[in-house]
């Protein structure tokens, strides 16, 4: 017994020997294995510095069309949907379906876009070509689907078709402006107020007045300065629509809370045609007297010699209007029935474009450009004749909020004292023609 307790502390101090042995292994391991890793890392690390550097020393000294595409650049690479399917398969149902145009229409916005659009190939990528730049933005504008999906459909990237949508915006906007959204001349005028008169029963009127709001995402700075009437976000547009269902004059980026009236006396319409901007230089003769052609507004807008809305109504035995005498209540009908074209031109603006029926997802500094450019576009198609279906107004209706009424706008000082005399001449004409 007493060599066993003398054993003991022998025992112990050779088995703790023996584990620190091993300890000291296994820690010398791990710290040869960490190291080969590391040097295998660097290793890595510099040989890729190396090749990227080699790449930049080829590609600078290269001057054939041999082009070298790298990984970055190639995320995506299934085009063929693009190039086999839209190209060659599609059908002018096809190209209305999902494009909102025919396919020459299509063709010839491309032509137009062309200077803004065409990038240069480079020896690390190939430019995306303008087709198809203008098809992803399409697309999009056509939509209103997600960047996520239409970037899986075309083989690019996510920030390539937020890019294509930016720029072809912009470009529209650049190169459109000019031949679709201009002052009319006066062979237009004079057809467009043939059209007012021959298809609503409305004489001497060239245009109507209406407003567009396109929902939108909360902004990040006074959000309370875009909740309209309704009580839901949205950027206001102003719009004058021709005759033709065209639209003459846009004036975007407001506010969803902004008082119409105050679009309208700061934009550049109002100062037009103040100035007698859509009429002739001779006034045409109107019941005898020389009298400038008129626009058509709702009942937010202030009366003016060249801008006629409707009388107010009684809607209460509270209220201090006077009843309206025969000749005033027909000018009422036959100016609400004049007054959709407006309401139908808009509602072809956004079914052929969803992007304004929906609730836009895009920042504000892009959405007023993407609501002119629709405008441009509607122009464009309307101008060529492309196709309009039935069916996306059926679809719109059923799927975005109703547009917002504004209060009527009561008898102030912004009204021209005259123009009550023009509005009478409009109830003589339209009395004596029933």
């Amino acid at each position: 017994m007493e060599e066993e307790e003398q054993l003991r502390p022998f025992m112990f101090l050779m088995s703790y020997m023996l584990l620190k042995r091993r300890r000291d292994l296994n820690n010398a391991n791990i710290q040869r294995r960490n190291e080969i890793q590391r040097r295998i890392r660097h290793r890595q690390y510099f040989f890729q510095r190396q090749r990227r550097m080699l790449m930049m020393m080829i590609a600078g000294g290269i001057r054939s069309n041999v082009r070298i595409r790298t990984r970055p650049w190639t995320t995506t690479t299934n085009t063929d949907w693009w190039e086999r399917v839209v190209m060659t398969e599609f059908q002018p149902s096809d190209w209305l379906d999902k494009f909102r145009m025919s396919r020459e229409t299509f063709f010839y916005l491309c032509d137009k876009l062309r200077p803004r659009l065409a990038r240069q190939d480079t020896s690390f990528r190939l430019a995306l070509p303008v087709e198809k730049r203008v098809a992803v933005a399409l697309w999009r504008l056509a939509s209103n689907i997600e960047y996520r999906t239409i970037s899986t459909l075309f083989g690019v990237g996510k920030s390539t078709v937020c890019r294509c949508v930016r720029d072809m915006c912009h470009a529209i906007v650049a190169l459109l402006s000019s031949i679709y959204l201009r002052s009319p001349s006066e062979q237009e005028l004079e057809d467009s107020a043939q059209l007012f008169l021959s298809n609503w029963g409305f004489p001497h009127c060239v245009a109507a007045i209406a407003t567009l709001h396109t929902a939108i995402i909360t902004p990040s700075n006074n959000a309370s300065d875009y909740a309209n009437p309704a009580g839901w976000l949205s950027v206001l547009s102003q719009v004058a629509v021709s005759g033709r269902g065209q639209f003459w004059d846009v004036c975007a980026s407001f506010p969803g809370g902004t008082d119409p009236v105050d679009i309208f006396q700061n934009s550049s319409l109002w100062a037009t045609t103040a100035e007698g901007g859509l009429s002739p230089a001779l006034p045409p003769i109107f019941m005898g007297k020389p009298l400038r052609y008129v626009l058509l507004g709702e009942a937010c807008y202030p009366l003016q010699s060249w801008l006629m809305k409707a009388y107010p109504e009684e809607k209460g035995r509270r209220t201090s209007h006077t009843a309206l005498t025969e000749p005033q209540r027909l000018f009422n009908r036959r100016l609400t029935r004049a007054l959709r074209v407006s309401e139908e031109a808009l509602l072809r603006l956004r079914a052929r474009w969803q992007c304004l029926s929906k609730r836009n997802d895009c920042g504000l500094d892009v959405v007023p450009t993407m609501i002119l450019a629709c405008c441009l576009l509607h122009n464009v198609c309307e101008s060529h004749g492309d196709t309009f279906k039935a069916e996306w107004q059926v679809e719109v209706a059923a799927a975005e909020s109703p547009q917002p009424s504004h209060k009527q706008l009561p008898s102030t000082s912004i009204d021209q004292s005259h123009a009550e005399e023009v509005r009478h001449l409009f109830c003589d004409y339209l009395l004596r023609a029933e």
